[in-house]
């Protein structure tokens, strides 16, 4: 995956033209008198069944790789137009039709119905007997085909010097018939895969049997060319692209989004079908334009073809293009046979950026059957076959169901090419460095480099030395260090790791992790780390409450299938008191000083998150998430006496958490978190509820609530917030255009808290239990140059301690579609 986003990065550049065994085109109808754009004209090519309806923009693009040399334009009132095509390259044609004249004697013209309202009504009635979802069962062989390329490049790139190693690059450039834009192909995977469906006991397993990825074989990118990513079903009322809330053209709702036309009707495979139009009634809500052919008897849909609206508040895509063709199995039974999907992503509009094309084809359908034993004795949704790398060329040209055009054979030339280039290593140990944070000297990766340099109130001025093996080095044994040194307390600190990786699908491993170190106490696991630049430069105060720790974890963790992990973890912490901090005890009226806390625990941890998906790296895997709720449950027993341990206690911990979907209302996410713990214990062991000293916004923490001013030992909090995706802005003049979100949360926390527990150690200065429920809310936009949230958050009650703050504003930079 790593080196796929290299090779995109390096060649955001370049153009020139390619001629390939397909035909592209794309242009603008417009009126031969007015000049002005027709939408809804049809274009096809002569004698074929291709062809496609204009925009309401008059703008079309079309691809052939069926031989033909003529074009042809059409529309009700106007002389149809053709146009010779030259054959096998992209070209643009633009059609000015003439206006036919007729002389009619005096009509009378009533109101009526739009006829394509009964149509869709029609469509909406029928939608439980032609969606996939219906069948009990089913089976069929998926063929997928993706590419990916950078594209907006233009001549001004061919004098690079960055790219003069890899000038022989721009033969390889082509022109996109759906965007007009020159771009530059780098990666091109193919898999052929079994796909198995049942609907209860709910099942779906995909069986990776090829696949072939142009310079690679990494079994993540296998995945994402699988089928079972981005798999959008338009029969649903919304669709989930990336993210929730696309209203389907053929939703319940679509009268409410869409304005429908009726523009043709004619046999298409023996069966007469309508040709119906469909532009959203207002360009900024999350719709579509297009058309689709629907059969007159059974009103299944026969073909779709969908464009993103222009003005649509979506982020990072400027384009989506989506075609769908369904067949009839068994004479009667409605199936998706072909399915193309075209993804154009970029920062800003006109940068440059990437692009994907995905196209899917399924054959040997097979529905209501009984699902084979060997499919449900797996517990993993995807599933990697054997010899699924080592294909041979004649494989593929025998069971391709369509053959690679010639611009895309050369693309697994170009890729081997590029690859072969000394510079290229270098480019890729750049890139590679700010993509992962980590640049790689032969079996070693120094970094990540945003914590070499740190500031604290206790150490000043804080300077870091890390790095870790690379792949080269291993790819199932890892070993991690760093040293780090603080000017103001003169104190040198070091942590090290060592990671062993039995297996990375289904996940299993041991690690043994140490570290002699400051560690803020009291802070969510998401935060930012306590020595990262970014922490130093937006706390809102000096972050003098960190605490010298010295600890060792042994960990062993297990996923035994997809969406359930366990991990053991053994654990020996010694805190130690502080300057800021310091542990103390009250003893016959006298207060004594205590060194240090010293414990060791044992803790297992279970996780379930049904269909959550990874991208998986060698050691490292990001999650890609779920729409199904993800919980933990986390067990843990302190041992008194073992290591010098002073404590006995139990401690069990619960989070649950859930983003659900809304559409067309947005959508939100609820997080509940709770815990008991038995047993007398000093404060450091008791749960000290997450603050928040920056200026960023942490939607695991309490974002006005400070550093150790709360502890309890029993506790439930619960945070919502709702993501309203520009339901109310997006309706606003002008303001609309700058495509802005908005975002509410409340959260919420309960506690009680034993006086037992100062028995042993004091409260820190400030620190207390809960008396009654602690509440904050936050109102916020999001989607800020793409990039940007702000919230305004309140603190609704415990305003009686000086320190603290009823108002503030947080930041955070996020990345959402």
């Amino acid at each position: 995956m790593l080196k796929t986003l290299i090779n995109i990065s390096i060649f955001l550049l370049a153009t020139s033209s390619l001629n390939a065994q397909i035909t592209r085109i794309r242009g603008v109808v417009k009126d031969a008198d007015t000049n002005e754009p027709i939408p809804f004209v049809s274009v096809y090519f002569q004698n074929t069944q291709i062809g496609t309806i204009t925009n309401t923009d008059g703008e079309y693009f079309l691809e052939n790789r069926i031989a033909t040399d003529t074009i042809i334009a059409s529309f009700v009132g106007y002389e149809a137009q053709k146009v010779p095509v030259r054959r096998n390259q992209f070209q643009e044609i633009n059609f000015n039709l003439k206006t036919n004249v007729y002389y009619l004697d005096e009509v009378v013209i009533r109101p009526g119905e739009n006829p394509a309202h009964p149509i869709l009504r029609n469509i909406i009635k029928n939608k439980p007997r032609h969606n996939p979802d219906r069948f009990d069962s089913y089976y069929h062989k998926t063929y997928n085909k993706i590419e990916i390329g950078t594209d907006n490049v233009d001549e001004r790139m061919t004098d690079n010097w960055l790219l003069r190693d890899f000038r022989f690059i721009f033969d390889y450039v082509d022109t996109s018939a759906i965007t007009g834009k020159a771009f530059l192909p780098l990666v091109i995977s193919e898999t052929f895969s079994d796909f198995y469906y049942r609907k209860s006991p709910p099942l779906e397993r995909e069986f990776i049997k090829a696949a072939r990825l142009s310079g690679y074989d990494n079994e993540s990118m296998s995945q994402l060319a699988g089928r079972m990513y981005q798999n959008i079903n338009i029969y649903d009322n919304f669709l989930m692209i990336f993210e929730p809330g696309f209203v389907s053209p053929i939703s319940d709702f679509g009268l409410f989004y869409y304005k429908y036309y009726l523009l043709d009707s004619t046999f298409i495979d023996d069966k007469w079908c309508y040709n119906i139009s469909f532009v959203p009634k207002r360009e900024q809500d999350r719709t579509f334009r297009g058309n689709f052919w629907v059969n007159d008897t059974t009103f299944a849909i026969k073909s779709i073809q969908m464009r993103t609206a222009k003005n649509i508040n979506f982020n990072f895509i400027s384009d989506f293009v989506a075609e769908y063709e369904y067949q009839t199995i068994n004479d009667s039974t409605w199936f998706l046979h072909q399915e193309k999907l075209f993804f154009d992503f970029n920062l800003y509009k006109n940068s440059r950026g990437f692009f994907v094309n995905k196209t899917s084809i399924y054959d040997d359908i097979e529905v209501n059957i009984k699902i084979p034993q060997n499919v449900t004795s797996t517990n993993d949704k995807i599933i990697i076959t054997d010899r699924v790398f080592i294909r041979d060329e004649d494989f593929w040209i025998e069971n391709r169901p369509v053959p690679l055009t010639k611009h895309e054979e050369n693309i697994y030339k170009m890729v081997d090419s590029v690859q072969s280039v000394p510079i290229y290593k270098f480019y890729e140990k750049m890139v590679g460095m700010f993509v992962m944070f980590y640049y790689e000297v032969g079996y070693l990766e120094l970094g990540p480099y945003f914590q070499t340099f740190s500031y604290n109130e206790i150490e000043g001025n804080r300077f870091r030395v890390s790095g870790r093996t690379s792949n080269k080095f291993s790819t199932k044994l890892l070993i991690g260090g760093y040293g780090a040194y603080g000017v103001k307390d003169n104190k040198f600190k070091y942590g090290g790791e060592v990671l062993y990786l039995f297996d990375n699908n289904p996940r299993s491993a041991i690690s043994v992790d140490g570290r002699y170190d400051l560690k803020q106490l009291g802070k969510s696991e998401f935060a930012l780390k306590d020595d990262n630049i970014f922490k130093s430069l937006l706390s809102r105060t000096p972050n003098s409450s960190l605490t010298m720790v010295k600890e060792l974890n042994i960990k062993a963790e297990q996923e035994w299938f997809q969406g359930f992990t366990n991990m053991l973890i053994l654990s020996h912490q010694r805190i130690e008191s502080g300057l800021f901090l310091p542990f103390q005890r009250e003893e016959n009226g006298e207060i004594i000083n205590i060194p240090d806390v010293k414990t060791t625990e044992v803790s297992l941890n279970f996780r379930i998150a049904k269909d959550e998906k990874f991208l998986r790296g060698e050691f490292e895997r990001k999650s890609l998430g779920t729409k199904k709720p993800i919980f933990n449950l986390n067990l843990t027993k302190g041992f008194k006496g073992v290591l010098g341990s002073e404590y006995d206690y139990y401690k069990v911990g619960f989070n649950f958490s859930h983003k659900v979907d809304i559409s067309p209302l947005g959508y939100f996410r609820y997080i509940i978190d709770g815990g008991k713990i038995w047993g007398t214990v000093p404060f450091t062991l008791l749960k000290l509820h997450e603050g928040n000293e920056t200026y960023i916004f942490d939607r695991y923490a309490f974002n006005m609530m400070n550093y150790y001013e709360f502890a309890s030992d029993t506790y439930l909090s619960i945070y919502v917030d709702h993501h309203l995706q520009g339901l109310i802005l997006n309706r606003i003049p002008l303001i609309r255009k700058l495509k802005l979100r908005e975002v509410v949360s409340a959260k919420g926390l309960i506690g009680s808290l034993s006086n037992n527990h100062s028995e042993v150690m004091l409260l820190p200065a400030g620190t207390r239990g809960l008396r009654h429920p602690y509440y904050e809310v936050s109102a916020g936009v999001e989607n800020i140059f793409k990039l940007f949230r702000v919230d305004a958050v309140w603190r609704l009650n415990y305003l009686d301690n000086p320190e603290t703050q009823k108002f503030g504003w947080r930041i955070t930079m996020q990345f959402t579609f």
